[in-house]
């Protein structure tokens, strides 16, 4: 037996569904992914013991991390599997994804369980469910399939249908309210329009349309209106939150104090969820938090790239799309630790505690997998191949 034989799991000519899984797959993104789950447990052991001050039925220092390791769990488990799946089979469980997101959304105002004002979570025994988290990826899915149909001028109003269902989407979040999912998947929805293809007027007028709605929720909302005074004028408002934020992250300088020795962190409000930036950056510094951005970063350009090069309309916009929700969705986090644009509650992805947030990032990364794998005809010619080897090949 030669040395190579023991470099893969898998042969080459090994055609079980696992082994073409393996040989078809971005690892380089599945192994950043996968990077960024162990991160969360591992933060999550550093959040936990001063998280659980604001329970005090809470005894066990380490309650958060446990559940942490049992969402990483379910997690990665379903970006694995949802990587497996044929880009139809996307389409299908994101669509079915969708529908039963809208409605639960629909049912929260009796069924669901109101936190901090806002109803968007139904209690499952011990754990809640947030469906919007999982109408994020399931509505990109489904607008890319939509105007991929339009475009086929087939007579499927797929645009209308598309706006249609996103109103109803954005409505829901709405009412709850959530703003900052409402926001995001807006922004994500409009990226995946202008990569269908769509004349620059209509995005021009999209624009327009998402001012106004900006200005609308500015007026309407008084929360809104309350973190946006905080962050123009933090001098004359209480800042307590991101202020406890950004002393930590100052706290760890380049290097950081070092695994569970945090001080500033045991202040900072909602520090193992939407501040877990904060810790990450006090207890391992400058350095790490870098990497962490990076790792981001990677998985975005990385994962533009290869949905770029993708032949079918439907799964370039749909990856591409899904790709961005993560990105847009860890930038906002990370700037609001900044103290860069105002307060939102928002997880980071795969990092901050949540079961529905990471079982719902690791749908969105497992869809993103499993449209770019590498299956005959799915890129263009020579689309993968190093740039010394490419060649024009009819199309």
């Amino acid at each position: 037996m030669t040395v190579n034989s023991y470099a893969h799991p898998f042969s080459r000519n090994d055609t079980s569904p696992i082994a073409q899984w393996w040989w078809t797959v971005d690892k380089g993104l599945l192994a950043a992914a996968s990077t960024l789950i162990f991160l969360g447990v591992a933060l999550s052991f550093a959040s936990s013991p001063a998280a659980i001050r604001a329970d005090e039925s809470i005894t066990d220092p380490f309650h958060y991390a446990w559940r942490m390791i049992v969402f990483a769990g379910a997690g990665g488990g379903a970006m694995l599997i949802a990587s497996l799946l044929s880009p139809r089979g996307v389409r299908r469980i994101a669509v079915l994804a969708l529908i039963c997101a809208i409605i639960v959304m629909i049912l929260l105002p009796f069924i669901g369980n109101e936190v901090k004002g806002a109803a968007r979570w139904i209690n499952l025994g011990p754990f809640g469910l947030q469906p919007s988290e999982f109408a994020k990826p399931g509505l990109i899915v489904f607008a890319a399939w939509m105007f991929a149909e339009a475009q086929k001028g087939q007579g499927v109003p797929g645009v209308s249908i598309a706006f249609a269902v996103y109103v109803l989407t954005v409505g829901l979040l709405v009412i709850q309210p959530d703003i900052g999912q409402t926001l995001l998947i807006t922004t994500t929805f409009m990226a995946v329009f202008f990569m269908a293809g769509v004349p620059i007027r209509w995005m021009a007028v999209l624009g327009g349309i998402f001012m106004a709605g900006l200005v609308a929720v500015y007026v309407v909302f008084d929360h809104v209106r309350d973190r946006v005074a905080k962050f123009l004028s933090p001098g004359a408002a209480d800042t307590y939150q991101i202020d406890r934020a950004s002393e930590a992250i100052s706290a760890g300088g380049l290097l950081g104090r070092g695994v569970g020795e945090g001080v500033m962190k045991r202040n900072v409000p909602d520090l193992h969820t939407d501040f877990i930036y904060s810790v990450a950056a006090e207890e391992f510094g400058l350095v790490f938090s870098l990497i962490l951005i990076a790792l981001y970063a990677f998985i975005v350009l990385r994962g533009l790239s290869r949905a770029m090069k993708l032949a079918d309309p439907y799964q370039q916009t749909a990856a591409a799309g899904l790709f961005m929700l993560i990105g847009l969705q860890a930038t906002i986090n990370i700037a609001v630790n900044l103290n860069l644009i105002p307060t939102k509650g928002m997880t980071l992805p795969f990092v901050s505690y949540g079961g529905s947030s990471m079982l719902a990032m690791g749908l969105t990364m497992g869809f993103a997998l499993a449209l770019t794998r590498r299956r005959p005809g799915a890129y263009e010619p020579g689309a993968l191949l190093p740039r010394n080897r490419r060649r024009i090949l009819p199309r």
